[in-house]
């Protein structure tokens, strides 16, 4: 049975939170991302991998990095500057997503989450557990790591929902204000589109549409293709809003003592 003694540490209660923070900005990451790059730039499983490496591998790398080289740096501000990174990341792709034609254009974007990220994951489990007495570390390291799981879950799942509903949405509405398709069509357009578009590229939608007048099919594609971005966009927010929460509680980190982790600590956070 979980002991309520644990939640009792405001330290830990922050640092579980944190990292459900990090971990709903990294579920709503990688739903949206890898669907933009498979249905908008048309990309193969291979391709939408490679382009999103730069956001894996500075993770990593940062990760490494600051784990070993924090030094006498207060492990709060070091989640703060995560924090910062992570929602500078985000928020410097929603210009870049409706104008971008190749991966390329998220490189700049994705290095700086990822540093972020990475800042992250090296210092949160430490900084939760340091309160934790050693006969206690691995009841409260299940929960943390409920939390972390819990949040990357709810990242994943609502990020994908207002993801699709922006998708329902945006075709409706734009179906209703054509002024190329015929009232009669502009509903059944939008139920096709809500049906099936959303699942498959522009290429896909092309060999669906022939046979339709060609003033039909351009009209359709320009709808599917303008619908896109906008729903990514919308559900960015999502990590966007966990990355500033995530920088807001750091600010709380930062007015509370710092805590040397025990070697038993360390051990579990790394293990």
């Amino acid at each position: 049975m979980l002991d309520p003694e644990l939640f009792r540490s405001k330290h830990f209660r922050i640092g579980v939170t944190q990292q459900m923070m990090q971990q709903i900005a990294l579920g709503g990451s990688m739903i949206a991302l890898p669907i933009f790059l498979q249905m908008v730039l048309e990309y193969s499983a291979m391709g939408t991998g490679l382009s999103l490496a730069p956001l894996s591998l500075s993770m990593f790398g940062v990760a490494m990095l600051a784990g070993k080289r924090a030094g006498r740096r207060r492990p709060s501000s070091i989640v703060r500057a995560g924090f910062a990174l992570l929602a500078v990341g985000m928020v410097a792709l929603l210009p870049i997503v409706p104008r971008a034609t190749s991966g390329w254009h998220l490189l700049v974007p994705l290095l700086l989450a990822g540093s972020g990220f990475g800042l992250l994951v090296s210092q949160l489990n430490n900084y939760t557990l340091a309160p934790i007495s050693e006969e206690r570390i691995s009841e409260a390291a299940g929960v943390n790591s409920a939390g972390g799981s819990f949040g990357l879950s709810f990242g994943l799942a609502f990020a994908g929902a207002i993801m699709l509903a922006t998708l329902s949405s945006t075709f409706t509405t734009m179906s209703e204000d054509s002024t190329v398709l015929a009232p009669a069509e502009q509903q059944q357009v939008a139920d096709a589109l809500e049906d099936d578009a959303e699942l498959m590229s522009n290429t896909q939608l092309e060999e669906i549409l022939i046979g339709q007048p060609e003033a039909i099919q351009a009209e359709i594609i320009r709808i599917n293709t303008d619908a896109r971005p906008r729903a990514l966009q919308v559900a960015l927010l999502v990590p966007i809003l966990a990355a500033l929460l995530g920088l807001f509680n750091s600010f709380r980190m930062m007015r509370m003592p710092e805590l040397t982790p025990s070697a038993a600590v360390e051990g579990v956070a790394w293990g």
